[in-house]
């Protein structure tokens, strides 16, 4: 994972470089690889890397596209981004980096904020477009990776954890009754776009916002969940093999691409030995696994973990 923030001004002014590092700081934890800041006029962002596809500096972030005029923080992974690269790259894109990270700026670049369609992956970004003066963000279909923002007359702000948001301060933090009516009652979870915060808010799963200078905002749905039976009925054993064909598609095939070692952290269900089988099909060599355990007599609980391996994990 990685960690993203930024602020855009409503009122002219230039975001406090401060302030923007208060909210880094915050995501540290998300990201120990590097950090990054990028101020443009009203905009500010500022990032955490956790280095996972395309070590080298080329996939930095802020990354910025002069030609194209446009800046970008991101967390998460596209899983599908060679394909999408080399259709790209037919359209004309020239790439500078082998990642996923500069695979959407190309994308937003061509298809706007019909972009997020394109993308297969859990995600979390912002893209800031100096030519038009918007905001643009959009969080992965169901929600894995987390973007909260907090919206006042003077601006808005954003970032992977609502402790980033804090940090910058001018954030309602007194508790709202209705989030924490969910929270009681629907085993700790918080429907977005509500927080357990008055002042804060979640992006919602599968869609997208853009905002301007002027402090206007939309918000729109680009995918929704849709359930069809099959035109042609199947019987037990083809049901079998299209979810193991599935299965192999999902994770060897997509989840499984990295520049680290991969790695699996089970949870001693069937859900995780299907994924092990899975990625023992694709990964040469043996398939690291973690698990946390807990030691009853001592009442102590150890983690071990490795910021340089990708963890895949059960959704």
């Amino acid at each position: 994972m990685c960690g993203i923030c930024g602020e855009l001004r409503f009122d002219g002014r230039t975001p406090d470089r401060a302030t923007l590092a208060s909210m880094t700081d915050k995501l540290a934890r998300r990201g120990p690889d590097a950090s990054g800041q990028y101020i443009s006029g009203p905009l500010g962002f500022g990032h955490r890397r956790l280095a996972v596809i395309d070590l080298s500096e080329r996939s930095a972030q802020p990354m910025v596209d002069d030609d194209l005029g446009l800046a970008l923080v991101f967390n998460g992974t596209i899983y599908n981004y060679p394909e999408l690269r080399e259709q790209l790259r037919a359209r004309g894109y020239l790439f500078t980096s082998d990642g996923d990270t500069e695979v959407i700026l190309k994308a937003y670049a061509e298809w706007g904020e019909d972009c997020p369609q394109h993308l297969q992956g859990v995600f979390a970004f912002a893209i800031w477009n100096t030519r038009t003066q918007q905001l643009f963000m959009a969080r992965d279909r169901f929600g894995v990776k987390p973007c909260y923002y907090s919206l006042t007359r003077q601006g808005v702000r954003f970032a992977s954890t609502s402790q980033a948001l804090l940090a910058a301060g001018e954030v309602a933090d007194r508790i709202a009754p209705v989030a924490l009516h969910h929270h009681l009652t629907l085993h700790a979870v918080v429907p977005a776009p509500r927080t357990l915060l008055h002042g804060l808010r979640k992006v919602r799963p599968g869609h997208s916002m853009t905002f301007t200078v002027k402090g206007e905002r939309s918000l729109r749905r680009y995918w929704q969940l849709e359930t069809a039976r099959p035109d042609t009925p199947m019987s037990e054993w083809e049901w079998i093999e299209a979810i193991h064909e599935a299965l192999r598609r999902a994770v060897a095939r997509r989840r499984a691409i990295a520049d680290v070692p991969v790695g699996m952290l089970l949870s001693g269900g069937l859900d995780g030995r299907l994924l092990v089988s899975r990625i023992c099909e694709w990964v040469v060599g043996y398939v690291v696994t973690f698990y946390v355990g807990f030691d009853v007599c001592r009442d102590e609980m150890v983690i071990h973990s490795d910021s340089s391996l990708l963890v895949l994990c059960l959704y």
